[in-house]
């Protein structure tokens, strides 16, 4: 559960859309979901990048070089979150709408993926250059919390709270199943890593995913 400053800064980012016009929580926890997306995209990208140093092995950056948006090239590495979040509000602006959602949407070259699916849609709809600011200062804010806390599950928790914000949670219940009841379902299934388990509720199956402990849709 999500308490003390981490809920407030979560609730202070929700206030900063809909202070600044975006009031539809659907949009709201869409173009969060973006931008937690183009975030963590950096983090793993340099996260990869130092481990394949240490191990000697070869790593090709998705940042790296020029990269071709639309009719232009342009230098990789402005697309990345720890880069851009330093520009000033309006050149952040102008590099996040026309630069780095056209990437994201991109990025996967299989446009029959899961991802393409998704992503292949994906709208920037933060109105002004001042809104974005004030977003990706806060998200910052919120990422060094979570980084800070000693809840294991604290991302899925952040998740829950955020969608918990819609209208419609009430009535549809948790969005994802907590990560005590998840143990407590491994435990009693005791499943081997080659074993496909059917999932009742819905016309599944479900693949366990050994090495995390957790169901993989």
């Amino acid at each position: 559960m999500i308490t003390g400053e981490l809920k407030n800064k979560i609730d202070g980012l929700w206030e900063i859309f809909w202070t600044g016009g975006l009031t539809n929580p659907l949009d709201v926890i869409e173009q969060i979901t973006y931008l937690m997306f183009i975030r963590d995209l950096d983090d793993s990208d340099n996260l990869r990048a130092k481990e394949s140093a240490m191990l000697g092995l070869p790593y090709q950056s998705v940042f790296a070089g020029e990269i071709q948006v639309g009719g232009r090239r342009i230098d990789g590495s402005q697309l990345k979150w720890s880069v851009f979040h330093d520009f000033p509000a309006g050149r952040m602006y102008s590099v996040v709408q026309e630069w780095v959602f056209p990437f994201i949407k991109n990025l996967h070259g299989d446009k029959n993926s899961a991802y393409s699916k998704y992503m292949g849609d994906a709208i920037f709809k933060l109105p002004t250059p001042l809104m974005l600011s004030k977003v990706v200062d806060s998200l910052d804010g919120i990422y060094q919390q979570m980084n800070e806390s000693q809840i294991a599950d604290v991302r899925g928790d952040v998740y829950e709270y955020l969608l918990s914000k819609i209208a419609s949670a009430g009535v549809n219940g948790q969005f994802r199943t907590p990560r005590h009841i998840i143990r407590m379902m491994v435990e009693l299934m005791d499943p081997k890593a080659d074993d496909v388990i059917a999932d009742i509720k819905t016309p599944r199956l479900i693949q366990f995913n050994y090495s995390s402990a957790v169901f993989v849709a």
